[in-house]
């Protein structure tokens, strides 16, 4: 992390997880637990405990953010929410492109560049997911991959808009999967998607990025991932169902 030119944040990505009436339990551990991050530090919860996520951490430094938005206002879109009602809602951050969501329902590069459009124009701060499967690791195209996806969610992505954009690193082959990549694996895909950002945008607007690692990363070796330069904070899986967990990696964030 570089706090000098940058905000960390550590953001909780609970997935298919967690009844409202558990949500109200695991936010209240939480909240005992987080006061006074370091950090910006997100909550991304199942569109169901929206509400009591958000009426429990009101006045309270944890943020709360959902987990996918369609790319329209409104329509005929059986099962999807619109990044409007997320923002009328209270939500401030929204997870795109998940490589779940990439797997198992077709996003692709172009519909996250969509909803991060949408988002955006909503007022929402999406927190962009790019990564690659270990197939694509172990053929060398990490880096091209990877850059590829960033330039493509980012396309019409204002320099003023990137502001409130941050990308999270989260190779596919890491995530649920107990494997983690090494600091220095995380650390140079982030520096390849900070110099993509330059590309685009230009040196100043690329340091000011936040740029998170999103692959299994939890309790034991959070500190060394955030100890890399340009690794700006995490997208946590499991251990932001654990509320000591998710605490210790808050804390790495200081």
């Amino acid at each position: 992390m570089n706090k000098n030119l940058r905000t960390p944040c550590i953001a909780g990505n609970w997935k298919m997880n967690k009844t409202p009436a558990e949500a109200a339990v695991l936010v209240d551990e939480l909240k005992a637990a987080i006061t006074a991050p370091e950090c910006n530090v997100v909550i991304c919860v199942p569109f169901t405990d929206l509400p009591v996520a958000l009426e429990k951490c009101a006045g309270t430094p944890i943020k709360v953010g959902a987990q996918n938005c369609h790319f329209e206002t409104s329509g005929a879109f059986t099962g999807e929410i619109s990044p409007v009602m997320l923002k009328e809602m209270g939500v401030e951050y929204v997870v795109l492109g998940h490589s779940e969501r990439r797997t198992y329902f077709g996003e692709t590069d172009v519909t996250v560049n969509k909803r991060t459009l949408a988002a955006l124009k909503a007022g929402l701060k999406p927190i962009v997911c790019v990564g690659e499967y270990l197939e694509q690791r172990e053929q060398g195209i990490t880096a091209e991959l990877v850059a590829m996806q960033t330039k493509i969610a980012l396309q019409g992505v204002t320099e003023q808009d990137l502001k409130n954009v941050i990308i999270a690193y989260e190779p596919v082959w890491a995530i649920g999967t107990g494997k983690t990549a090494t600091a220095e694996q995380a650390n140079e895909v982030c520096a390849v998607i900070r110099a993509t950002v330059a590309q685009l945008y230009g040196k100043a607007a690329a340091d000011g990025m936040t740029i998170q690692y999103g692959g299994s990363m939890n309790a034991k070796n959070a500190a060394e991932l955030l100890a890399q330069p340009d690794v700006d904070g995490g997208l946590i899986g499991g251990a932001s169902l654990k509320a000591a967990d998710f605490s210790v990696i808050v804390d790495a964030a200081k």
